[in-house]
């Protein structure tokens, strides 16, 4: 039984999908004592993404989505397929060096059976976490402290800096609400059981939706930073240097805050707080 599939969404970015496999054959695949498969589902790209993955990396299995359907669409592609104890999810963007130990997340996953998503230590290529890889549940209130500048200026406290819990030590194991989609392991026989990724999020927020469907099941999510990854933001996304890419988005990131909103508190508070998240959206995507 395979142990650990790898599943890598790519849309026009050849050159990073390039690196990631590279790095990752070299640094990772080369070392592991785990059964590993790799998948690259390319969601409907325009350019030769598919034709390079076939020609240059024989050995992994590339999935061709007929049509861009966002994230969570491409990844659900690959997830049903997915027979191995763990499967995770990783960017196109994504490179890894000698200390992309995964196995690391492999031995914690076996040994605590309560937790069904791990992340390693994502790193921005400045060296700095990428926030969006260590999160708390975005609550109205978190995401108030974190967009008025509170949370930046109190990244210790438990109560201003919920949003990226800024408050928790980097250098250590710990349980964290939410990781990001750029790097994520989970566990498949809670998948069986949580569901797939909600596909009604095209882009953004279906990761951190994922982690609070885990937890709501009971599980944990683990920030396990004895593995590394540097995560080349936004090269598939809101930094494409296609601009009619980057444009669209960013207006998915900001309008997936209130889908996710309405999805899961909107019952929970007053009318006149769904009215300011959207006069921010609106604001933000103007």
């Amino acid at each position: 039984m395979t142990d650990l599939t790898l599943i890598f969404l790519n849309y026009n970015t050849p050159d990073w999908i390039s690196l990631a496999l590279k790095t990752l054959q070299k640094y990772y695949l080369a070392k592991t004592k785990f059964k590993v498969e790799v998948i690259v589902v390319d969601n409907s790209s325009t350019d030769h993404s598919v034709k390079m993955l076939k020609e240059e990396f024989s050995w992994v299995k590339v999935l061709e989505a007929s049509q861009n359907g966002g994230f969570a669409v491409g990844n659900n592609l690959a997830l049903k397929q997915v027979r191995s104890r763990y499967a995770m999810l990783i960017n196109s963007d994504i490179e890894f060096s000698e200390k992309s130990a995964l196995d690391a997340l492999i031995y914690y996953m076996d040994a605590n059976p309560n937790v069904a998503v791990t992340t390693p230590k994502v790193l921005l290529a400045s060296g700095k976490l990428d926030p969006a890889s260590h999160r708390g549940e975005p609550t109205p209130w978190a995401s108030l402290s974190y967009f008025s500048g509170l949370a930046k200026a109190f990244p210790k406290s438990k109560l201003f800096a919920q949003y990226h819990q800024t408050y928790q030590s980097l250098d250590q194991v710990h349980p964290i609400d939410a990781c990001s989609g750029a790097a994520m392991m989970v566990r498949t026989a809670a998948m069986e059981k949580v569901g797939y990724l909600d596909e009604r999020f095209f882009m953004y927020a279906e990761d951190l939706d994922w982690c609070k469907r885990f937890r709501d099941h009971g599980y944990q999510v683990i920030y396990i930073p004895e593995a590394t990854v540097v995560h080349h933001k936004y090269k598939s996304g809101r930094g494409h240097t296609d601009s009619s890419i980057s444009q669209r988005t960013s207006a998915h990131f900001y309008q997936t805050m209130l889908q996710y909103f309405d999805k899961h508190y909107q019952s929970q508070y007053p009318f006149f707080v769904r009215w300011g998240i959207q006069l921010f959206v609106w604001y933000k995507t103007r």
